[in-house]
């Protein structure tokens, strides 16, 4: 892929909002905007992030190709292929899973016919299990695309779900 095509993956508007992005670091540390530009541009692609757009980002901001690629790789708030119109993570972790998070998992996969990592067959909701979501006070806690929902019963979650488009 050309410097050009890289630079046209990215939209205008996408790049602007990174550009806005870049303001908040010093000039030579344009890495530093690397997750929001990821987010950026993972929210303009219907919630994942391709290859190609991986590296756009990455040629955008200066920065070797596999940089970008850690860090899409590493964090869970990033997806690689497609998902449905809502992501909703159950979190897993020590407080949720002592406050019933394995038990709600299993109800939400029954109540939408899938297993977490899998989108339901009308595309609404990819169902994914999140290691923390720091919300452990509140446990067990449900991040609905980027909106957090604490205290969740099984009677709570069917509220949520069935309430997504």
């Amino acid at each position: 892929m050309s410097s050009q095509e890289k630079l046209s993956i990215l939209s205008q508007a996408a790049r602007a909002e990174i550009d806005h992005w870049l303001t908040k670091y010093p000039p030579e540390q344009k890495r530093s905007a690397l997750l929001p530009a990821l987010h950026i541009v993972q929210d303009e692609n219907g919630g994942w992030l391709s290859p190609e757009l991986i590296e756009g980002v990455a040629h955008y901001l200066g920065i070797p190709p596999v940089a970008a690629y850690e860090v899409a790789t590493f964090y869970s708030m990033y997806d690689l292929q497609p998902v449905g119109r809502n992501k909703v993570k159950v979190c897993t972790s020590i407080s949720c899973m002592l406050r019933g998070a394995d038990e709600l998992l299993a109800y939400m996969e029954s109540h939408l016919g899938i297993k977490a990592g899998e989108t339901t067959p009308d595309g609404r909701i990819t169902l994914k299990k999140a290691e923390c979501l720091a919300a452990c006070g509140g446990a067990p806690a449900v991040m609905i695309n980027r909106n957090y929902h604490e205290n969740i019963t099984p009677e709570k979650a069917n509220e949520l779900l069935d309430d997504l488009e």
